[in-house]
C-alpha cells in the first residue's frame, strides 16, 4: 500500500491548506471549546483526557461532550437521555454518560451541527469538550489538545495506509498543549527532553506528560475485588492498544488469559456465547459498557478503572482554567 502513501498525503495536506488560507471557513463560536484529538488513528488516550477535562471543570461549569458516536446504530444529533444504550450514541460516550452525572453527553457526526444544536438547547452548556475531532476543521475550537502516544509519538509515523497517521504530522501546529500520553511513571527528564526535541513545538505550544493510573480494584454492577485477590481469569479487550494493560496485569503476578479483539469491536452473539461459561472476565471500561448489557455475565463481568495523571498537573489545569474563564 505504501505508493499510495503519497496521494493520501497531498490530498490530506491540500484539504489543510485550504482551511490554513481560509478558502475553505471553519467557524468560531462565543463560548469555550476544548478540542481533544490526535494524528494517529486512535490508541492515545482520548476517553481519560475528556475525563480528566471533566473533573476538572464540572464543579465550575455546565459541561457537554460531543463526540462522533462510532458504531453507533442512530443517526444525526443525539442527547443521551436514560433510554441511551453503547448501540444508540456509542461506547465512548456512553461510558461518560454512566460515570458522570450534570454533564450533557451528545453525539453528532456533523460537529457544527451538534454544537448548534446544543447552543438551542434550554439549558446551554458553559463549556464543550470535542472528542476526537482534531481533523474536524469546520470548527474552529478556541482551544485544542493533541495526544501522542509514548510507544508511538508521530514524528516516527506516516500517513495512511501504511503509517498510523490521518494527517501529515505538520498538523500539530494546530495544537494549543500537546500531551504525551501512557508514558511510564518513571520517565526521566532526559527523556522527556529527548522527545520535546523531536516534536519540534512552536513558541505558543506546551508540552505535557501523562501516564496511566490503574485501580488496585476491579469493578461490578455489585461488588468490587482486589486485585491481590483475583484467581485465574479471562482478560477481554477490544481497544487499540492492550499492551500498557497487559503488561501492568503481568507485573502484579496475575495469572490470565487474554482474548483480544478490534478496537471498538461489536460483540457478536459467538463471542457471548463463548464467554458466557468464564468464570470471571476482567475487561476495560470501555468494554464493560458493551458487555453489561447481557445477563449472562451479571456475575462474572468486571473491569479495571483507570485514570490519566498528568506530569506538572497544576500548569496544565491552570492553562485550561485560563481558557474557560
Amino acid at each position: 500500500m505504501f505508493p499510495i502513501v503519497p496521494i493520501y498525503y497531498v490530498v490530506t495536506w491540500f484539504r489543510n491548506w485550504l482551511y490554513d488560507k481560509g478558502v475553505k471557513s471553519s467557524k468560531n463560536y462565543n463560548l469555550p471549546i476544548i478540542c481533544v484529538g490526535n494524528l494517529s488513528t486512535g490508541g492515545t488516550g482520548k476517553t481519560p483526557m475528556i475525563e480528566y477535562l471533566i473533573r476538572l471543570l464540572k464543579g465550575q461549569k455546565s459541561i457537554a461532550t460531543l463526540s462522533r458516536g462510532y458504531k453507533r446504530i442512530t443517526d444525526g444529533f443525539v442527547l443521551a437521555d436514560e433510554n441511551a444504550t453503547a448501540d444508540t450514541i456509542g461506547d465512548e460516550p456512553y461510558q461518560f454518560f454512566k460515570k458522570f452525572e450534570d454533564i450533557k453527553v451528545t453525539v453528532d457526526g456533523n460537529r457544527q451541527n451538534g454544537i448548534e444544536q446544543l447552543m438551542a438547547l434550554e439549558e446551554k452548556p458553559e463549556v464543550i469538550l470535542l472528542d476526537d475531532a482534531y481533523q474536524h476543521r469546520k470548527v474552529n475550537a478556541g482551544f485544542s489538545i493533541l495526544l501522542t502516544a509514548y510507544h508511538k509519538p508521530y514524528y516516527e509515523d506516516i500517513v495512511l495506509p501504511t503509517g498510523n497517521l490521518r494527517e501529515p504530522r505538520f498538523g500539530s501546529k494546530r495544537a494549543d498543549i500537546i500531551v504525551v500520553t501512557k508514558c511510564p511513571k518513571a520517565i526521566s527528564k532526559a527523556e522527556k527532553s529527548a522527545m520535546s526535541s523531536k516534536l519540534k513545538l512552536k513558541s505558543y505550544q506546551q508540552l505535557f506528560f501523562s501516564h496511566i493510573e490503574y485501580s488496585e480494584k476491579v469493578i461490578s454492577k455489585h461488588n468490587a475485588l482486589a486485585l491481590s485477590t483475583l484467581p485465574k481469569f479471562t482478560l477481554v479487550t477490544g481497544i487499540a492498544n492492550a499492551t500498557p494493560l497487559v503488561n501492568f496485569l503481568t507485573n502484579k503476578g496475575l495469572e490470565f488469559d487474554h482474548l483480544e479483539y478490534p478496537d471498538h469491536y461489536s460483540f457478536r452473539p459467538v463471542d457471548i456465547e463463548k464467554l458466557e461459561n468464564k468464570a470471571l472476565i476482567i475487561t476495560t471500561e470501555k468494554d464493560y459498557v458493551r458487555l453489561s448489557n447481557n445477563e449472562v455475565f451479571e456475575n462474572s463481568l468486571y473491569y479495571l478503572p483507570i485514570e490519566m495523571k498528568i506530569d506538572n498537573a497544576e500548569a496544565f489545569e491552570s492553562t485550561i482554567l485560563s481558557f474557560v474563564h
